[in-house]
């Protein structure tokens, strides 16, 4: 028998992992607007921007904007990527709550994405943590573990060498890590064992899953990773999203299936789904001509999804 967690929070990452994947740049008023009325759904945790260089992300280049306007609003935890020490001193100015170092557990993905291999970026998290406890910053540094199942560059990455990168960066001194399924290989089973271990080796400091739905098996894989305790899950509204750097990463879980999966499995989200619906088909107005992904739009909820269960228990 499954014991599932009773609350879980939905990161949204499509200010980040979704713009960064497409040509067009939304203005940082359309994006204020976005945080705005995710926050107003109900979504609490939201990755707003990445600290790179504008020329590499032009689409990202107004983060520190978004993170001073995101902090406005209560309860929201406002997280940034950031790829090296000098982007987490931006995000330690810019006040963010949480910094994501991105770590990708195949060599050569890594040194595509980062120019660093897996101990360089490790080696990395080191200084970001000694600049943080010097500038008594309250931020947290989460590691995230990219390419975990697979790499449509290298092939095959072996579960030790993930587990390994683990324990190498909470050693480091990240406060939280988390894993992702980059280019969509993983499946069910696949993500029962490797998140069982994880969990046995980073405890409650194991922070995220995210999933990408390249091969339709994001919310699968999901509810395989809630079967292990995991409580926390990155996603995109409408599923927009993948890395540039990955051949093939297309398409991440999709914010709106995820919260309707959850709220009908009687699991806590805090999110109105209704809400969270008219946002969807407001930045797919935005996005007129990008290739965008989920189900639950197109089909609408079934009548027998009770309207308070779609509220996420809001009230609660």
């Amino acid at each position: 028998m499954s014991f599932f967690p009773t609350d879980v929070v939905i990161r949204e990452v499509g200010l980040r992992d979704g713009l960064q994947s497409i040509q067009r740049t939304l203005s940082t008023e359309r994006k204020i607007e976005w945080i705005r009325d995710a926050w107003s759904a109900g979504q609490r945790e939201i990755e707003v921007g990445s600290f790179v260089p504008a020329r590499l992300l032009p689409q990202l280049a107004d983060t520190a904007e978004l993170v001073a306007f995101a902090k406005t609003l209560p309860g929201l935890l406002v997280s940034v990527l950031v790829p090296n020490l000098k982007g987490a001193e931006r995000a330690l100015e810019s006040g963010a709550d949480l910094l994501l170092v991105p770590l990708s557990a195949s060599r050569e993905h890594s040194l595509a994405n980062l120019r660093k291999t897996p101990d360089e970026v490790v080696a990395e998290v080191a200084r970001i943590r000694a600049a943080r406890d010097a500038a008594g910053a309250k931020t947290l540094i989460e590691g995230g573990i990219g390419t975990a199942f697979g790499c449509t560059i290298q092939g095959r990455v072996e579960e030790s060498e993930v587990l390994r990168c683990m324990q190498a960066l909470l050693d480091a001194g990240a406060d939280r890590v988390s894993i992702a399924d980059t280019v969509g290989y993983a499946c069910p089973r696949a993500v029962r064992e490797l998140f069982e271990k994880a969990r046995r080796i980073a405890g409650e400091r194991f922070w995220c899953g995210h999933f990408h739905d390249t091969r339709g098996l994001a919310l699968a894989n999901v509810y395989a990773a809630l079967e292990t305790g995991v409580a926390r899950f990155d996603a995109t509204l409408a599923g927009i999203g993948g890395c540039p750097h990955a051949p093939g990463a297309s398409g991440n879980a999709s914010s709106e299936d995820l919260a309707f999966m959850l709220a009908d499995m009687g699991i806590e989200t805090g999110i109105d789904i209704h809400a969270l619906l008219r946002l969807r088909a407001k930045v797919a107005h935005w996005l007129e001509g990008e290739t965008l992904h989920g189900a639950l739009w197109r089909a609408g909820l079934p009548k027998t999804f009770a309207r308070e269960a779609a509220s996420g228990a809001l009230s609660a």
